[in-house]
């Protein structure tokens, strides 16, 4: 039937023999069209059109309803593509906290990571983990902004860095030197020591920041209380050690939070730019002649 059909119409020969010629329009369609070439019509990549709009098509050229109805129900036919999902919106508490910490410029966002999905996790999980980051970052820069000023002028502990004079401070040193002169055991313990926090962060606080819990929050050792294994500073809390948060109002602790956040990025910028000026002299015009140069790898622990 369907060599009959081609040589009645030529243009049915092209209809029939998609493969020859990839690109085509559909052609004129009558009702003696058989299963098979009302199946390719209605499934085929080659022309173009939803589902519904073929069915139309093929019910105006006369191909009976039944007939389309009887493929239909033995092939699955192309979805409709959906339409595009709206934009996220960014969480409120993004907004806020943007014309908090910098009323000129508010919110932008402009790499999206206030409505970013991480890992698939959802945008909660996403802006508890980013939020988190932030205020952890910010207060490890700040510590090393301080000790690098500090070190940088020559203050150092009075005692040798390790027992029996091994390890004694050794005068002109800059900071990432200092480093350097370190024992491995002394670098191993204080990689240790930071790891413990670190790990202790994310799983004494009974709330998880990404799962509802107040981003950086650090919970005080308390909860090592009663434990078989002796601690020597338990109910420390390495937030406030003296106990000066304590009978803050929770507004004050908020303007606190936002102070301490501004502080933070201004220390991860001042840090890195130590940092750039001591390995590539002149980079930070600044401070060029000031830092000692670096020939190390801040990058390189060991």
């Amino acid at each position: 039937m369907a060599a009959f059909l081609c040589a009645l119409n030529p243009s049915m020969h092209s209809f029939v023999q998609p493969a020859i010629r990839p690109n085509l329009q559909p052609a004129p369609i009558h009702m003696s069209l058989g299963l098979g070439q009302v199946t390719w019509y209605l499934t085929t990549d080659e022309i173009s059109g939803t589902t519904d709009e073929r069915i139309a098509f093929l019910l105006d050229k006369g191909v009976e309803e039944s007939v389309i109805a009887s493929v239909a129900k033995n092939i699955d036919l192309p979805s409709a593509p959906e339409p595009p999902a709206p934009a996220p919106e960014p969480p409120a508490e993004a907004i806020a906290l943007a014309s908090k910490l910098n009323p000129v410029l508010g919110f932008w966002d402009p790499l999206g990571l206030a409505t970013a999905d991480f890992w698939s996790k959802g945008n909660d999980f996403t802006w508890g983990w980013l939020r988190q980051a932030e205020i952890k970052h910010g207060r490890v820069a700040m510590a090393a902004f301080v000790g690098f000023c500090v070190q940088a002028n020559g203050v150092h502990f009075p005692f040798d860095l390790q027992g029996g004079g091994t390890a004694a401070y050794e005068a002109g040193l800059s900071p990432p030197e200092q480093w350097d002169a370190l024992p491995f055991e002394a670098k191993v313990q204080i990689i240790l020591f930071v790891g413990f926090l670190e790990w202790w962060s994310e799983f004494a606080p009974d709330a998880h920041y990404t799962k509802g819990g107040k981003p950086g929050f650090f919970p005080d050792f308390a909860k090592l209380d009663g434990s078989p294994y002796p601690f020597p500073v338990n109910g420390l809390s390495l937030y406030d050690p003296f106990g000066f948060s304590k009978k803050r109002s929770e507004e004050d602790k908020a303007s606190g939070l936002i102070t301490e956040i501004n502080n933070g990025r201004l220390a991860m910028i001042g840090i890195m730019g130590f940092m750039a000026a001591e390995k590539v002299p002149g980079s930070v015009p600044a401070l060029e002649g000031v830092l000692k140069p670096y020939a190390g790898d801040v990058m390189v622990p060991f």
